[in-house]
């Protein structure tokens, strides 16, 4: 049995980071084997022989093993915006759970009130990796590519 956490819609910064992190890593990937998705594409995991489902605001899969009609197992990439109601999930239980996933390189954890991106990387041993000036570029090495934070926020921050 999952675990069901409630989830409200987003806010306009979340959703504008969001399509445009998931749009730049579409544009990216565009003819290779890497596909991005987002939103309502879930992520499964088996921890103690129990499915848990999430639902990232972007991921990246680098094989189509493990792509099911309205699920990934595989990704590379787990990007979650952060919001007040689930940014102790995404900072502390998704933390210790993604990287379960024998195949996830990176979680990039997204501020959406102030210019902030935590990349997390199994080459670090999960250490973060704070960026937090606009002219900082967040390297997405999973995926080789590299995004200037004003980028990612274009449009959110003023």
């Amino acid at each position: 049995m999952g675990r069901i956490h409630p989830m409200a819609g987003t806010s306009d910064a979340h959703n504008l980071i969001s399509l445009g992190l998931a749009s730049a890593f579409h544009a990216h990937l565009r003819g290779g084997p890497c596909k991005a998705y987002m939103a309502d594409f879930k992520v499964r995991l088996e921890i103690n022989r129990e499915d848990i489902f999430y639902y990232p605001d972007v991921m990246v899969a680098c094989q189509r093993v493990g792509v099911e009609h309205d699920y990934l197992r595989y990704p590379t990439l787990l990007v979650e915006v952060l919001s007040p109601s689930t940014e102790n999930i995404d900072r502390r239980e998704k933390l210790l759970n993604y990287p379960q996933i024998s195949t996830v390189e990176e979680y990039v954890l997204v501020a959406q009130e102030t210019s902030e991106v935590t990349i997390h990387r199994r080459a670090e041993d999960w250490a973060p990796r704070l960026l937090t000036a606009p002219a900082a570029v967040a390297e997405f090495r999973s995926i080789k590519l590299s995004l200037p934070l004003a980028r990612i926020y274009e449009g959110v921050l003023g």
